[in-house]
């Protein structure tokens, strides 16, 4: 779009013609050379640019995509409960201006209030505070980090609860990112996000919205939590495990499920109910007791096999300097035979590798079968019932935090239960479906 953004006031001159709008979203069909605007008509009119002469007037907001200066807003509310609202970008906060057609993230404590009235009902105090305008995809283990200590500060301040608005796709990350950095959680830590924009009619960003102030107040756990919606109508809410959840539709609204483990609780409407349904959770800790730990290391892989898979890649990884790698494998915890001698060689030059499933539902258990087995003996690390991303993001924060620590303490600490990721009461012959309690 030759360096104009949606949201830029141009001036156009073509031939004797000179026109001034603003610069429109392109659509998926749009020629490269075309740039669209919105004259003060309301008109839209697609512009030439080989043709035309385009000069910028006024720089628009800043778009989805880039990271604004930190902005924050408090207001005063009616309720007893202070609440803060850390937002990183996603569909949940943005809309489409059709007045200049700019992408525009509801970001101050003002608009969210006007989104969301139960804030100023149940809160003294909502802060707002814009971090990243980031679709999800975006984000890295740095920006895990900066979300991480900007939570960490709320909790610190005594806020009662902290509220991360998060696009829907690598929300799963994030979350488990949070649960291993904050430990001893007095309170709980939601990430909400939206399958549908808050302009739409149909979107589920209010409700989702809703359904925190009453986690907030009555929930007994201090976890990491995604709350979204249950089901496809407003019926209810759920908070699912930060750990144990995975988006499992592109597109439907209770596109949401915990997996090998039951959501924490359930928020009805309308009544606004809540409902706590895990009896195993992690309880609010003690301010004092509350810590923030670790770093995450960008030199770990998680490596998805397939049939065919190049057994070259895995020592790819361990040339390129990787200290980890997760590995999705097949059913009970399975690679290809012949890739067990790279395996291997990953294990003897310090490299941590441990063996996730695809099948998601159930629990790795790779003394069945004999490509199980050799992979145990090559020095590879079962996962129990980890979800792969989750096993990733563990992996990933072991290695940050503790690099001086050698691989046998890395698996150790990899294998041990820290924030609920593993279930031990996990029956292997259950296979749930779609959670509708």
């Amino acid at each position: 779009m030759a360096g104009f953004k949606p949201g830029d006031r141009v001036r156009v001159r073509l031939r004797e013609n000179v026109l001034e709008g603003i610069v429109m979203p392109k659509t998926e069909f749009s020629s490269p050379s075309t740039l669209i605007i919105k004259l003060p008509n309301g008109y839209n009119v697609g512009i030439d640019l080989e043709k035309a002469e385009v000069e910028l007037v006024e720089r628009g907001a800043v778009a989805v995509g880039e990271s604004p200066p930190l902005a924050k807003s408090k207001v005063s509310g009616e309720g007893d409960l202070r609440l803060s609202f850390l937002s990183t970008g996603g569909t949940i906060v943005s809309k489409v201006e059709y007045e200049t057609g700019a992408v525009k993230p509801a970001i101050t404590a003002e608009e969210l209030i006007g989104m969301v009235p139960d804030f100023r009902d149940e809160a003294s105090e909502i802060e707002v505070i814009e971090l990243y305008r980031l679709l999800s995809e975006d984000l890295t283990p740095k920006h895990w980090e900066r979300i991480g200590e900007e939570v960490a500060k709320r909790v610190e301040e005594g806020y009662d609860a902290v509220i991360i608005a998060h696009g829907t796709d690598t929300m799963g990350y994030t979350a488990s990112a949070l649960a291993f950095t904050l430990r001893n959680l007095p309170i709980p830590v939601m990430i909400v996000g939206a399958q549908r924009s808050s302009d739409r009619p149909s979107t589920d960003s209010v409700i989702n919205l809703k359904a925190t102030t009453s986690i907030a107040r009555h929930a007994p756990f201090g976890e990491v939590c995604v709350v979204m919606h249950g089901d496809t109508s407003d019926t209810y809410v759920l908070a699912h495990r930060g750990v144990k959840v995975r988006k499992m539709h592109t597109s439907r609204r209770d596109a949401f499920q915990s997996i090998n483990d039951v959501p924490l609780a359930k928020v009805t409407f309308p009544e606004k109910e809540f409902h706590l349904i895990n009896r195993r959770y992690l309880p609010r800790g003690e301010r004092g007791r509350f810590r923030k730990v670790g770093r995450f290391s960008d030199k770990v892989f998680l490596l998805k096999f397939f049939p065919g898979m190049e057994c070259g890649i895995i020592d790819y990884l361990v040339d390129k300097g990787y200290r980890g790698i997760v590995i999705e494998g097949t059913g009970l915890g399975h690679i290809r035979g012949s890739c067990v001698e790279s395996v291997k060689r990953a294990t003897e030059e310090g490299v941590v590798v441990a063996v996730t499933s695809q099948t998601l539902f159930g629990r790795v258990n790779m003394n069945v079968y004999t490509n199980g087995r050799k992979l145990i003996e090559a020095g590879a690390i079962p996962s129990s019932d980890m979800l792969p991303e989750t096993a990733f993001v563990k992996l990933s924060w072991l290695i940050g935090t503790y690099p001086d620590k050698d691989p046998s303490e890395i698996a150790s600490l990899y294998t041990t239960n820290m924030v609920n990721e593993m279930n031990p009461s996990l029956d292997m012959n259950h296979y749930p479906g779609w959670y509708h309690g």
